[in-house]
């Protein structure tokens, strides 16, 4: 694994988290910013924090960045737009998982597994730990 940069600038941490958002420009202030991300993350207000987890794509929504659509492949399960319906109702928030290559299909028993769960002291912290999960595998990839 490579080290994880000192810097980065606004562009390339929207890139990577999805959208540019107050936890993005946050980030981008600091030195070490994917591995300060997680201690920004949980330092944020509410509203923040579904703000970033709601600017990361769904799980097989259609009008993917490049990037997602990679990450989440083509394969089908049709049970998950119901599954992220629901998730989003019931946390008012989007569920966000680390893919890391596995199929759709996969991804079901994990969403129905995290619905089960309490939001504020589960699922937001869950969620946000992925969202970073995601971006800074992403920073790696792009450095091989």
């Amino acid at each position: 694994m490579r080290d994880l940069p000192r810097q980065l600038s606004v562009a390339e941490l929207t890139g990577l988290f999805e959208g540019r958002t107050r936890f993005v420009e946050r980030l981008a202030q600091l030195e070490d910013p994917l591995g300060q991300a997680r201690t920004v993350a949980a330092e944020l207000s509410e509203p923040e924090q579904k703000e970033v987890l709601d600017a990361h794509p769904a799980i097989g929504a259609t009008g993917l960045s490049a990037r997602s659509a990679a990450e989440q492949g083509s394969d089908e399960a049709p049970e998950l737009a119901e599954l992220n319906r629901r998730y989003e109702e019931r946390f008012g928030f989007r569920f966000v998982v680390f893919v890391n290559g596995r199929p759709k299909a996969e991804l079901v028993p994990v969403l129905r597994g995290r619905l089960e769960r309490t939001r504020d002291r589960d699922e937001l912290a869950t969620a946000l730990d992925e969202l970073v999960s995601i971006a800074t595998d992403r920073w790696e990839k792009e450095q091989a």
